[in-house]
C-alpha cells in the first residue's frame, strides 16, 4: 500500500490553495494551476499544510490518493519556483535558436526544423547547443522536452542527437571486419 498520500504537503509562502467542489486551484507568484480532483480522494487544509486522504480503503483509491498528493505537491512547487529541463545538442552543425514564438533547430536534415512554443512555456538558448525549457506545469515542461528530443534522439554509435543534460548515452562498439 502506498504511504505517499500520508505525507502532508507544505505550501510555500505566497501560495494559495482553493477547493471548489472537486476543482482545486493553486495560485502563486509565477501563476495559477488547477486540477479536477478524483471523487474518492479528499483534501483537507490546515494553515499552510495540506493532507490528502482516500475516502475508502480500496487499493486503486489509495493509489489515486498518492498520485493526487504528488500532483498537488508539483503544482505548489511549480507556482512558487517553476520547473526547468535542459537539453543538449551533440553533433557537427547541430544548432538551436529562439526566434519570436518559434524554436529553430538545425539537426542535420535537409531542412530546418521549427517548433512552435506552446502557451505557458518559455525556451531559452544560452548557447547554440543548449536549450533550457521553463514553465510552471511539470508535465508540460517534460512533454515539450520530449517532443524536441524526438526530432533527433541520440544514436548509439556516435552519440549524435538531442539529449537531456543529465542523460548518459551508452555508445556501442562499431562492427569489426
Amino acid at each position: 500500500m502506498s504511504r505517499v498520500a500520508k505525507q502532508p504537503i507544505e505550501l510555500p509562502k505566497g501560495v494559495e490553495f482553493k477547493d471548489n467542489d472537486g476543482e482545486i486551484t493553486v495560485k502563486g507568484p509565477k501563476g495559477a494551476l488547477s486540477m479536477q480532483l478524483h471523487p474518492q480522494v479528499g483534501v483537507a487544509q490546515d494553515e499552510q499544510n495540506l493532507q490528502v486522504a482516500a475516502k475508502s480503503e480500496a487499493k486503486n483509491v489509495v493509489a489515486m490518493a498518492g498520485t493526487t498528493r504528488a500532483l498537488i505537491a508539483n503544482m505548489a512547487k511549480g507556482v512558487s519556483e517553476g520547473f526547468e529541463r535542459k537539453l543538449q545538442l551533440v553533433g557537427v552543425g547541430y544548432r538551436a535558436q529562439v526566434q519570436g514564438k518559434d524554436l529553430n533547430l538545425t539537426l542535420g536534415f535537409s531542412h530546418p526544423v521549427t517548433y512552435p512554443l506552446p502557451e505557458g512555456i518559455s525556451i531559452e538558448t544560452p548557447s547554440q547547443t543548449e536549450i533550457v525549457i521553463k514553465g510552471i506545469d511539470k508535465q508540460r515542461v517534460g512533454q515539450v522536452a520530449a517532443e524536441i528530443r524526438q526530432y533527433r534522439p541520440p544514436e548509439p554509435y556516435k552519440g549524435k542527437g538531442v539529449r537531456y543534460a543529465d542523460e548518459r548515452v551508452v555508445i556501442k562498439e562499431a562492427k569489426k571486419k
